[in-house]
């Protein structure tokens, strides 16, 4: 697969008639995805250099779909990946394709396949290019439907890590019950009623890991996951339920210990009427399940711990994300959301829309093994081949991990103009985090307008500033935005580090739209830091340089 490739990339694109008009009852459609960045070197912000002219992540999907049977191909060039992507990222080829074959109420799929179990506790393959994450099944899924109301699953292949499979195989099995089907009476009270059971398994070869010059770790040739739920929905009302327990799996994540693992997460929510409420718990312990024991960072995750923090887009407030801990933590969410209505008190003319949004998450109760302590020189050596601690499941332990309140007011005030207030205040410990010593508390100001000149011009801009006596001390930014439908997008930003640097990361860009095609040209440096979506990261290196990113959808 790493076979090395010379030259230019060519990708060759063609047109269908519609499926209509065409003799074969199929039809074909796929993408094309490449970012490319042109480096450059700047030693203010120690962006780091190559030999290569262009660093690029090309991605090209080819998809057939009819009425018994879907199949597609995905061609990756990596061969020099973008920074910050890891250097077993790097390669070339064809590593995901599938068929899949379908007749009445039975799907069956080989080949490449993503997935998931309920809410991920024990089960979640999926995509995500801007992480370097794809941690596919290659092997087979029977999906069935054997009567009204039940889905059954069941699934087994060996685990994408980059461009190689882990050994060992994960199978599994999914049945989830929709009660509401069977009783007529929920149905005409508008109750929806879901019950699911899943199981998870991995295989593993053996290996061999001592823990002094006599011993070995012996490890269990299959580490088995169940995960039970249960799902409500009562008119305006939702409620989830879902726990889910890990046998002993000793990995590198969790130092090598023999301790179970298990997760519980509660959600219930309420919408209507322009009012919305959602509040969510979920505790989870030793939670890291990977088919591959002694990986690290982001590859060879089997299941998914899904993030209880608000994913944000300002440049700001996304200044210093929070990572999911598999290892250990509660974590708490509350949103409130309310729509006043036009020609209200609050609402005035317009009407305006005011959300609270609320994240809370610390560590869980932990007794270690005596003698071990989690900062010590040879911690990993004491507790490696024990239990490693006990834990009482309800209580919460001492160290915070990530706290944030924030609290929007997006109104318009002509019909022209629009504007969105946030404050946000937000406690970090980067030594969770990051492994970077000290805990950073900031409160966050943004405001943004967009101001409709005509049909088709829309100006919008962002001031923001971010105010913390930690880390680099303070931020302040600015985006200005003109759209010119329905081709141009024009983009200038600023962030300044006030702080302690002076350093400016500025950005322009330009980008067209042309039917399927979209294309997007910048020049900018970008900050050291942390990418994140839904509490998964990768560290991101300092860089400077052209950028270039072209999208096709046909």
């Amino acid at each position: 697969m790493k076979k090395l490739l010379s030259g230019t990339l060519i990708f060759f694109s063609f047109s269908l008639f519609a499926q209509e008009k065409s003799p074969f009852p199929f039809s074909l459609n796929g993408s094309i995805q490449s970012d490319i960045l042109f480096p450059q070197e700047d030693k203010a912000i120690n962006a780091e250099t190559y030999d290569e002219f262009a660093r690029t992540n090309t991605y090209a999907d080819l998809n057939l779909t009819s009425h018994y049977l879907d199949a597609g191909v995905r061609f990756e060039y990596l061969k020099y990946p973008l920074p910050g992507f890891e250097p077993d990222f790097a390669g070339w080829g064809l590593p995901h394709f599938y068929a899949t074959g379908k007749y009445r109420n039975v799907k069956l799929t080989v080949g490449d396949f993503y997935d998931q179990f309920g809410s991920g506790l024990i089960f979640r393959t999926y995509e995500e290019r801007s992480l370097g994450i794809d941690n596919s099944l290659r092997g087979a899924r029977l999906a069935y439907e054997p009567y009204q109301g039940i889905q059954l699953k069941v699934l087994g292949g060996k685990q994408r890590r980059y461009w190689d499979r882990n050994e060992g195989h994960v199978v599994g099995g999914d049945l989830e019950l929709s009660i509401d089907q069977w009783i007529k009476k929920l149905e005409e009270s508008n109750t929806f009623l879901t019950l699911g059971g899943s199981f998870v398994s991995k295989n593993e070869p053996d290996e061999v890991i001592p823990t002094d010059a006599t011993h070995r770790l012996n490890f269990p040739a299959n580490v088995g996951a169940y995960d039970v739920r249960a799902r409500l929905q009562k008119g305006a009302y939702a409620f989830l339920v879902e726990y889910a327990e890990k046998a002993n799996d000793p990995s590198k994540d969790n130092k090598y210990i023999y301790k179970k693992g298990n997760a519980l997460l509660i959600s219930g929510s309420y919408a209507q009427s322009g009012l919305s409420a959602l509040l969510q718990a979920k505790r989870s312990d030793n939670m890291s399940f990977r088919s591959n024991r002694s990986q690290l960072l982001n590859s060879s995750f089997i299941n998914h711990l899904p993030a209880f923090t608000t994913q944000q887009t300002y440049l700001l407030a996304a200044l210093y994300p929070y990572a999911t801990q598999p290892d250990g933590e509660w974590a708490f969410q509350g949103t409130f959301s309310c729509n006043f209505k036009r020609n209200t008190l609050l609402g005035g003319k317009y009407g305006t829309t005011i959300q609270l949004n609320a994240s809370h998450i610390r560590d869980i109760d932990k007794k270690y093994v005596k003698g071990y302590d989690p900062l010590g020189l040879y911690a990993e050596v004491l507790i490696k081949g024990t239990n490693g601690y006990t834990s009482s499941f309800f209580k919460t332990g001492k160290e915070l991990y990530y706290q944030d309140v924030n609290l929007s007011i997006d109104k318009r005030l002509t019909k022209d103009f629009k504007l969105n207030l946030m404050y946000m205040n937000q406690y970090i410990d980067l030594n969770v985090v990051r492994g970077k010593i000290g805990v950073v508390k900031s409160n966050i100001f943004i405001a943004e307008g967009k101001y409709q000149l005509n049909k088709t011009t829309t100006v919008r801009s962002e001031l923001q500033y971010l105010n913390t006596k930690q880390d680099e001390g303070d931020w302040v930014a600015g985006v200005v935005e003109v759209s010119l439908l329905p081709y141009f997008l024009f983009t200038v930003s600023d962030m300044y580090n006030a702080g302690k640097t002076d350093i400016h990361y500025y950005k322009a860009l330009v980008s067209y739209t042309y039917n399927a095609h979209f294309i997007q040209l910048g020049y900018g440096r970008t900050r050291a830091g942390r990418d994140c979506s839904g509490g998964v990261c990768r560290d991101v290196p300092a860089s400077r340089g052209f950028t270039l990113l072209y999208n096709y959808n046909f």
